[in-house]
């Protein structure tokens, strides 16, 4: 905070622009959470929003090798999503290794399909055939490069036995207009 002298000669005090922006910001972020009611999922050092849907069962552990994916549709009809194992740890990749993960094939910037943009020894999905972004999937699908602003969504799996089950979406999927069913 500054402190200014003001035209009688008094001290007055100022908050800078950097300040006001952050705490604008703070303010803000924290009123639109809230009136959104949405539930909250913590990953080493992320939080993101997750949106639950109704369980499904989408392969087995076992079945999966590393880099080779396995395509299903959830939550709904119609949205693409590729399962993978990557041979090393994963922001919340499940199994032994922690590597088995899946994430959305619609690019968050304008929805464009990434199926065939699959980079498995990068743990890498995309270029984005539009605009050239591509995501980092063994970190939440963070983006790397190119136009989008938003992580890809990675769906939040679950292990039962051998049976992998998607329980959620972690972000929010192009094309959809609420964050739970």
């Amino acid at each position: 905070m500054n402190i200014y002298l003001s035209s009688v000669g008094e001290p007055r005090h100022c908050v800078g622009r950097r300040d006001f922006l952050f705490a604008g910001a703070l303010s803000l972020s924290t009123v639109a959470l809230g009136a959104l009611g949405a539930p909250m999922v913590a990953a080493p050092g992320v939080v993101l929003l997750k949106a639950e849907y109704p369980r499904l069962g989408v392969g087995t552990l076992s079945s999966l090798a590393d880099g080779a994916p396995r395509y299903f549709d959830y939550p709904r009809p119609g949205l693409g999503n590729a399962l993978l194992r990557l041979g090393s740890p994963a922001g919340a990749g499940i199994g032994p290794g922690r590597d088995a993960v899946a994430f959305s094939l619609a690019c968050t910037h304008m929805g464009m399909n990434l199926w065939g943009s699959l980079r498995p020894l990068q743990s890498t999905l995309g270029p984005c055939p539009g605009h050239l972004t591509s995501f980092d999937l063994s970190r939440h699908g963070m983006v790397i490069t190119g136009h989008a602003t938003e992580s890809l969504p990675q769906i939040i799996l679950e292990l039962d036995g051998d049976i992998i089950h998607a329980v959620g979406v972690m972000g929010l999927v192009f094309g959809e207009t609420a964050v739970s069913a």
